[in-house]
């Protein structure tokens, strides 16, 4: 501490302070940049790289429910590896990943709808008219639910103008 300055910080500390500030909010606060690939932004959550926070895309259509993938049985679409529990679901996906991946990238469907990005949870989904949709909590997702075809449809129109950016 200096003695003639009442903050426990040195003037060489004061200016790396800023630095080190803006280099833990960057890595721990802002949410991960979406992985790319032709305008498709895939939400890859805390573990960069890994879509749907690592659950099994296909289980989600499966009457048991979402279940999170196995990181050997695995596949990379869209700039993002995807983790599936078996090889059966992960062979599904290659087939047809479109049918199975999250609408919206899995980024959040309401704010999809609202015009804006906000990452989406592998718990708070939905599946309607066989597309899945991830929302930023289930409390968000109650929001989403009130009316869901108007909010696909509004989604839909701005999601070009979002990954444009």
């Amino acid at each position: 501490m200096n003695a003639s300055s009442p903050y426990p910080f040195s003037k060489r500390s004061s200016v790396l302070l800023p630095g080190i500030l803006a280099v833990v909010f960057t890595l721990f606060i802002l949410p991960p940049s979406p992985a790319r690939s032709d305008n498709t932004r895939i939400y890859t959550g805390l573990v960069y790289g890994v879509a749907v926070g690592g659950y099994d895309p296909v289980s989600y259509f499966n009457k048991s429910g979402p279940k999170r993938g196995n990181k050997n049985i695995s596949y990379s679409y869209n700039g993002a590896k995807w983790r599936f529990t078996n090889a059966s679901n992960r062979d599904r996906f290659v087939k047809n990943p479109k049918a199975y991946a999250p609408q919206f990238g899995g980024h959040c469907a309401w704010a999809a709808s609202q015009g804006y990005f906000a990452k989406g949870s592998p718990k708070a989904w939905t599946i309607t008219n066989g597309k899945l949709y991830l929302n930023y909590n289930k409390a968000v997702r109650a929001n989403w639910s009130k009316n869901i075809t108007a909010n696909i449809k509004a989604g839909n129109k701005n999601w070009p103008k979002l990954t444009d950016r």
